[in-house]
């Protein structure tokens, strides 16, 4: 079954000294999917506070949550799923036309958002009935 949005599993380097994941397009596959553009961090999210409310029409972003943990619900207009995200070794990949909304998140929960392009208002669907 088709999901809407992937799990990216990137590859844990660490050792005694610690551990590193390097998040970067590679040409053999197996990194990001697109050239990133744009990053930002979202902290300070109290639980019951719901982030998020849109799609984009063009954007693709991986998610990742640097600590702490959150849960994404996605829609594609046919499916709505929900991904659980506390671990820095996986990423969530969301395609374009997904609506989400972010929910449940920790108090320490800090999610960091790379993007293919850069900030676009017009980029935006902000209603669900739009969508």
């Amino acid at each position: 079954m088709k999901t809407i949005a992937e799990i990216l599993n990137f590859i844990v380097h660490g050792d005694q000294n610690g551990s590193l994941v390097a998040l970067e397009k590679t040409r053999g596959g197996g990194g990001l999917l697109f050239e990133v553009k744009r990053v930002y961090y979202i902290w300070g999210t109290s639980r019951d506070v719901v982030r998020g409310h849109h799609a984009h029409k063009n954007l693709e972003q991986v998610i990742v949550c640097v600590s702490g943990s959150c849960d994404s619900i996605l829609d594609d207009g046919e499916r709505r799923e929900i991904y659980h995200l506390n671990s820095l070794s996986q990423i969530l990949y969301i395609k374009n036309n997904v609506w989400r909304e972010f929910i449940n998140s920790s108090l320490d929960c800090v999610v960091m958002v790379l993007v293919c392009e850069h900030y676009n208002e017009a980029d935006y669907i902000s209603n669900d009935g739009e969508f």
